[in-house]
């Protein structure tokens, strides 16, 4: 790559039309600006200047490297402007959630977006452990699990919690423990964690996930209540999930004496700074 400091010389010779001026302005000597303009010839095998006796006129390829000098100076300038400016309205914004949390997050994002269109939102859905992955690669800024992860290049922080529903086909408007092992489980990818999780904390005698009959698994998240409501099973799910689905009146939720909450964790590369208009983004996804 040419040296830009020979690019910078030949601009300020050409500004100046003189080769002292040009010498002083840069704190170097004449000959030296001389040597700039020779390795510059020397490095496009051209010649840039004719030397007459009022000083010296641009060749037609002087015009050319002239013209890419300068645009070359603007594109530095740029360059270091962006860097120095963090405009929270504006930036591509690459995060990543679970499917679940996808659900009640991604439309808020769009909203955001359209009030602020140089925001472009790119969103994965991914489950917590890729989230983490992609994180540790760069691949993505910031991540919203629903699992602490101990990674130490990682900084994880509770942001939000959601309610967890029991949720059962409607012809149950109480069930207790026999009826759920008769029942049996709707499986999908977090279903492990959220049935443990509500059964351990409401049923003194619920001693592990495989006591329960499987009916099902669906690993769409928006079809996880449809066997529910076809009366083939039960499951446990976030509350906005359950809020989302069209056919309440085919299910029904079991009232819990203890309320159980996932816990939502804001991720982030503990030695990456993270741009102001991610902060704007989480403030108006969990302003609540």
């Amino acid at each position: 790559m040419v040296n830009p400091l020979w690019l910078k010389t030949f601009i300020t010779l050409v500004e100046q039309k003189h080769f002292t001026r040009t010498a002083a302005l840069l704190h170097m000597t004449q000959p030296g600006v001389s040597q700039h303009i020779r390795k510059l010839e020397d490095y496009y095998q051209v010649t840039l200047i004719n030397r007459n006796e009022k000083g010296f006129e641009l060749t037609q390829e002087g015009e050319k490297v002239l013209r890419f000098a300068r645009e070359l100076v603007v594109s530095e300038e740029q360059l270091k402007e962006s860097l120095r400016k963090d405009n929270p309205y504006e930036g591509v914004c690459r995060l990543s959630s679970p499917g679940a949390l996808a659900m009640r997050l991604y439309p808020q994002l769009c909203v955001i977006q359209q009030q602020y269109p140089e925001l472009l939102m790119q969103f994965e859905v991914a489950p917590n452990h890729r989230i983490v992955s992609e994180l540790l690669s760069n691949t993505i800024e910031i991540g919203l699990i629903t699992h602490q992860t101990e990674e130490p290049e990682l900084i994880t922080r509770p942001i939000d919690q959601e309610q967890l529903l029991l949720v059962v086909p409607a012809r149950y408007r109480e069930a207790g423990y026999s009826d759920l092992c008769q029942l049996g489980v709707i499986m999908h990818p977090d279903a492990s964690h959220h049935i443990s999780s509500v059964l351990r904390a409401n049923y003194a005698q619920f001693q592990h996930l495989s006591e329960f009959p499987v009916k099902g698994a669906v690993n769409q998240i928006n079809l996880i209540l449809e066997p529910v409501a076809a009366g083939n099973g039960f499951t446990v799910l976030p509350e906005s999930i359950v809020n989302a689905f069209p056919r309440q009146l085919d299910i029904s939720i079991l009232n819990m004496t203890t309320a159980v909450y996932e816990t939502i964790y804001l991720t982030n590369k503990r030695h990456r700074p993270v741009a102001s208009r991610y902060s704007l983004i989480i403030s108006r996804l969990f302003k609540d």
